[in-house]
Order: structure tokens, then C-alpha cells, then sequence
């Protein structure tokens, strides 16, 4: 028998058979729409008690009763469960027949024409045969109206209320608002624990707030089933405060949501007891479930704000070239650290520069160990500094315990600097702080450094200061690295200070010296002792000061003709 080929027409299909195979199908619909009709209303309604018991649960029942009244609803919404699926127990498929009735019905036609379709013929008679052939026919040409329908179940005969749609509103509602707690909230409807606690098992809870805050610890439970938190809103506590609680007995179970995490103990718990620690970060809940009931605390973290620093006045210049600045300091729980950073100032458009040196930074005195509202006042000497004299922008910083940090608003400023009278002297310092706030400037200072040895007679008459300001402009040319050109910071600095000053460099230092460690002693709270020893070095430290200052006037009577800075202050033998 050979096998039809590809390119072969198809062989037609038997009218009788094609009506069969319509007629299965349309069975097979007819079934499981029965089915369905018969299973939905049962199923439905036990959904609609699972929705239910969904609802009870997001809106936190079980979390607010007792262990008993939980086990007693779960066994209710069993019960409901059971009724609800009992009559799915009694289902039956539907049957051949059951199918054919529903073709039947859904034609419209008399006859039941699908029930005629599927019949057979078992006797031979020819006028029978002819007049049931005539029969099938007729009924082959309606067979396109034979359909199974869809689905009627008819769920408002058994739901007239339409109690599911309104179950489905609150699951919809009850599911937003539970939350990241909705499993928690679910899970509780099957905690029995404390239906079998021992009536001697005591739970003690408390919140410890962070040690820097000052605040003394908050206690949650005192006893078994006693709270002494009202259950009217959540308790307010800094973030950071541990949550502790212990039992006496019993497994220890807490469930913890929201912003409260389990944290590791820091000491071991006390013998016979069981303990667990808790981080509050957030805002968050704790109930503990066993060994007995206690009701869900709420928690409503504080944030520990940043520290606000700012400036009370405009910094000041004060003698000698030293800054002064004066703030106000403010935190919640109070400023641990302050400091007071400092950054160049870059013109637009600029080429980038490469600073020999990091801008000055320095600690602020804060008017309290832990301050929380204050002023405070910092006086340093910057004077020496190679950025003194330099355009800068000021940021106040100040930290809390917390780590926390609070910044100032940027304040553009001038740093003071150390005022040099002779011309030459006033030179090396300029050309100094531009090397040093920018090593790629190295030629333009050397070149200028050349500058100033072409005519010696009329810039360094005396041998001292041109053979010094030779070995400078000696030592930047063969400078090649930042360690080399900083040596050549530092050269000209102490070039710069004895052409000023002459011999008097080492006194002036003597008297600062004497003058910081008296500052330092007052500051620290130093004994009468020490201070009255202190303030007699810085009595014979100024003598000495105003001696050699005297000699050198009388060496140099050109000095007395210049006019006095306007910021300078006299200072008498009495002061």
C-alpha cells in the first residue's frame, strides 16, 4: 500500500465524520461547563471565607487577642473552611448524558439534535435505514448551532448580598496597609505558645537609649502580661537604643519589624534567664510571642540631628598676625569635636595649580566638654604659615558622638599675615607664598629672585642678606622636587624674618613660647603655682623683648620715621 506523497490533494474528509469530530468536542466544552457550574459556588464560597480570615489577619486581630481567643478564631475559620468544601466532596463528573441534554438545550431545536447525531441504527430494514439517513442530514445541516455555551453558575442565588465583592474591597484595603508586616500578621493566627506557658515565667523589657544622649532607660514590662508602656501611640526613643528583653523561663521568641533589627548582646545574660538585644533605627514594632503573651510595642525613632555650626562674627585679626574666630555651636545631645578647614580660592578660568602645602586646619575649643548650645572663641597664629596673606574660603565643621557632622557656610576671607616693613623682606614673603601654593610657578620665582641680585647696592647693601638671598635663588634652581622646593619655602622665611627682625628672632620666639604655655596652662585649669611660674617667665621673656627692641631703634634710627600699623597696640612696661 503505497503512502501518499507530499504533493499529492489531501483525500476528503467524510461529512459523517467531520460531524463527529465536532460533536466530541462540543461534548468535551458541555462537561467541563457543567463542571464547572456544579464546583464554582462551593469553591467560591470557601475563598470567600479565606479572604476573610486574609482580612482578620492584615487588619491585626490575632496580633491584639490572647493566645486562647487566637486558637479559638482559627478553629472557627476551620470549621467555616470545612463547611465550605464539604458538598466538592459529593461531586460527581458530569455524565455523557448530562453533556448531550446541555448540547440539546443550547441549539434551540426540536429533536435533540445532538442526541440524534450520536445515535445508531441496529436494524436492517431498508425504509428504516433510508428514513434515518434523511434524519441525520437534516440534522448535519444545523450542526453549526450546536454549541456548549459558556459557564452560568449563577453565584447570586447563592450570594445575593454579594458578600465576595466586598471581601475582595477589604483584602485589596487590609493588604496595603499591613504592609512589610503582612506575613507577621498571618503567622500569628497559628502562635498557641503561650496557651501551654508556666504561670511562674516572667518577661522583663526595656529600652536602653544611647549612653551620649543622657537619657535613662525606658521600661516596657515589668511582670507577666503587665505593661508599663500605654498602648495609646508609639513610645518616641532615640535612634541607636537597644531593646532588651528577658525571660526567666521558656523559649524566648520576638518578632521584630519596621526599623527594629536584631542586634548581637554585649554581655552574657544572667543564669536561668534568656535574653535578646534589639537595634531601634527606625521607626518599627516588637511583640513578644512566647513564653507569654505581651502586647506589640510600637517605636518612634528620634533621628540624632547633625551639629549646626556657624559663624558669630566675622573673623578678626588680632596682634601679631594671629586669627580669631568666634561660633555658635548647637546639637541635640551635644558637639563632641570642632574644626576649622580652610581652601584656596581659584580664579575662573585659571590653569591648575599644585600646592607644596595642605591648607591649614586646626581644632576649635568647644565652651563645653559636650556642647549643646554655646559660643566659642579660637584664637591661632597662622602668621608662619605659607598660606598667610593668601585668598581663602573658611568652613566650620563640628561633629556629636554620633559621628554626625555639621558644616558652616563657606566664608571667603583673607588670612592675616605677619607685617614686614622693609621693602626686600616684604618681597621674599610674596614670593614665597606663591611657590608655595603653586610648585609650577618655580620659574617666575626664581626669575624674580634673579631680579632682585642684579643691583645689590641699592636692594641688599648689607653682604649678609645678598650672600643669604644668593643661596636661596641657588637652591631653587637646582630644586626639582616638592621635598626640595619646600626646603625653599622654609629658606626664605627665615631670609625674610632676619632681614625684618635682625637679631631679634630668637627673642621673639622666647616670648611666644612663654605666651602659649601660659594660654595653655589657663585653658587646662593648671594650679596657682604653675600659673604664678608661668606668668614669670612671660615677664622676663618681654623684658628681654623690649630690650633688644630698644637696641635695635637705637641702631636703626631710620625705624622711628616709618608710620605705626594701624592695628598695632602700645604696649607699657605695666601691661
Amino acid at each position: 500500500m503505497s503512502e501518499p506523497t507530499p504533493d499529492s490533494p489531501e483525500p476528503e474528509r467524510n461529512p459523517d465524520t467531520v460531524s463527529r469530530l465536532r460533536i466530541a468536542q462540543a461534548l468535551r466544552q458541555a462537561e467541563f461547563a457543567i463542571a464547572w457550574e456544579r464546583g464554582w459556588p462551593h469553591l467560591a464560597r470557601f475563598l470567600t471565607v479565606a479572604g476573610l480570615f486574609l482580612v482578620l489577619s492584615w487588619a491585626g486581630l490575632w496580633l491584639a487577642l490572647p493566645f486562647i481567643a487566637r486558637a479559638i478564631g482559627l478553629g472557627l475559620f476551620l470549621v467555616l473552611a470545612l463547611a465550605a468544601l464539604s458538598p466538592l466532596f459529593r461531586f460527581r463528573w458530569p455524565s455523557r448524558q448530562d453533556a448531550l441534554g446541555r448540547l440539546d438545550r443550547g441549539t434551540g431545536i426540536r429533536h435533540r439534535p445532538a442526541t440524534t447525531l450520536t445515535d445508531t441504527l441496529t436494524t436492517q430494514d431498508p425504509v428504516a435505514l433510508a428514513l434515518w439517513q434523511a434524519q441525520r442530514e437534516r440534522t448535519l445541516a444545523s450542526i453549526k448551532r450546536i454549541r456548549a455555551g459558556l459557564p452560568s453558575p449563577r453565584l447570586a442565588i447563592h450570594d445575593p448580598w454579594a458578600f465576595r465583592a466586598l471581601i475582595v474591597v477589604l483584602m485589596v484595603a487590609t493588604y496595603i496597609a499591613a504592609g512589610d508586616e503582612r506575613r507577621v500578621r498571618v503567622a500569628a493566627a497559628f502562635d498557641w505558645n503561650g496557651v501551654f506557658a508556666a504561670e511562674n515565667i516572667r518577661v522583663d523589657a526595656w529600652v536602653t537609649p544611647p549612653l551620649y544622649t543622657g537619657r535613662p532607660p525606658v521600661i516596657l514590662s515589668a511582670a507577666n502580661k503587665e505593661a508599663a508602656l500605654p498602648a495609646s501611640g508609639p513610645l518616641a526613643v532615640p535612634a541607636g537604643s537597644t531593646l532588651i528583653v528577658r525571660s526567666s523561663g521558656g523559649a524566648l521568641d520576638v518578632v521584630v519589624g519596621g526599623g527594629v533589627t536584631e542586634a548581637a548582646a554585649k554581655e552574657q545574660a544572667p543564669k536561668g534567664t534568656s535574653e535578646k538585644h534589639f537595634t531601634i533605627a527606625g521607626d518599627g514594632t516588637a511583640h513578644v510571642r512566647a513564653p507569654s503573651g505581651q502586647p506589640q510595642w510600637r517605636f518612634s525613632a528620634l533621628p540624632d540631628h547633625p551639629p549646626v555650626i556657624a559663624l558669630a562674627k566675622d573673623p578678626e585679626r588680632q596682634a601679631r598676625g594671629s586669627l580669631q574666630l568666634s561660633y555658635k555651636l548647637e546639637d541635640d545631645y551635644g558637639v563632641t569635636e570642632a574644626h576649622a578647614q580652610f581652601a584656596t580660592r581659584s580664579a575662573a578660568g585659571a590653569a591648575e595649580t599644585r600646592p607644596l602645602f595642605d591648607a591649614p586646619q586646626f581644632s576649635l575649643v568647644l565652651p563645653n566638654v559636650r556642647t549643646r548650645n554655646g559660643v566659642g572663641q579660637t584664637v591661632k597664629d597662622l602668621s608662619e604659615d605659607p598660606y598667610a596673606g593668601a585668598e581663602v574660603t573658611l568652613t566650620l565643621t563640628a561633629k556629636d558622638e554620633a559621628g554626625n557632622e555639621g558644616r558652616s557656610a563657606p566664608f571667603e576671607m583673607r588670612l592675616p599675615e605677619r607685617l614686614f616693613t622693609k621693602p626686600l623682606a616684604r618681597a621674599l614673603i610674596e614670593q614665597r607664598r606663591i611657590l608655595a601654593l603653586d610648585a609650577n610657578q618655580r620659574p617666575q620665582v626664581n626669575e624674580a629672585l634673579q631680579a632682585l641680585l642684579i643691583a645689590p647696592e641699592l636692594f641688599t647693601p648689607e653682604v649678609g642678606h645678598y650672600l643669604g638671598l644668593r643661596s636661596v635663588e641657588q637652591e631653587l634652581e637646582v630644586a626639582r622636587t616638592d621635598d626640595a622646593m619646600r626646603g625653599v619655602v622654609a629658606s626664605l622665611w627665615a631670609l625674610a624674618v632676619t632681614i625684618e627682625d635682625g637679631n631679634i628672632t630668637d627673642v621673639d620666639k622666647a616670648l611666644r613660647a612663654a605666651q602659649d604655655a601660659l594660654k595653655e596652662a589657663l585653658e587646662r585649669g593648671a594650679s596657682d603655682e604653675e600659673i604664678k611660674k608661668l606668668t614669670q617667665d612671660l615677664r622676663a621673656a618681654l623684658d628681654n623683648f623690649l630690650r633688644q627692641l630698644a637696641e635695635q631703634l637705637r641702631n636703626n634710627p631710620q625705624a622711628l620715621a616709618r608710620p605705626l600699623d594701624p592695628n598695632t597696640r602700645v604696649m607699657r612696661q605695666q601691661d
